[in-house]
């Protein structure tokens, strides 16, 4: 079996932490060193990044997980145009809510209008009685 990489705690240098362990390491270390936490951030491509705020926006820009992500979600420019109500031949219609009705809530009405019959208790048997 191969030893895992380890990673460097951007909070204490002296200590290593498996990849695997790293997230929960970093949170912790975190809350344990609140003045260096104060100067630290968390690069946005990637949480386990933690770089001082002064080196964040440099670090950002040469993020290896740069790319990756915004090719996966798309962190581009929206370009959107509306129609134009000239376009479509009418103007944009206000929008009124409909009050929804489920089948239960129907049920659950009826059942209060029509509650059931009053019954007298009746008495439990047990063996031997």
């Amino acid at each position: 079996m191969e030893p895992e990489a380890l990673e460097i705690c951007p909070y204490n240098p002296h200590h290593r932490v498996p990849l695997s362990r790293f997230q929960y390491h970093l949170a912790s270390c975190r809350r344990k060193n609140p003045k260096k936490a104060k100067k630290m951030a968390s690069c946005k491509y990637n949480a386990c990044h933690v770089v001082p705020i002064k080196k964040l926006e440099e670090h950002e820009a040469a993020c290896v997980n740069r790319s990756s992500v915004e090719e996966e979600f798309g962190l581009r420019p929206l370009k959107a145009s509306l129609p134009s109500s000239e376009q479509n031949g009418n103007a944009l219609q206000t929008f009124v809510p409909q009050k929804l009705v489920c089948e239960s809530d129907t049920r659950e009405s009826e059942r209060e209008a029509h509650p059931p019959p009053l019954t007298t208790p009746q008495k439990t048997l047990r063996p031997g009685e």
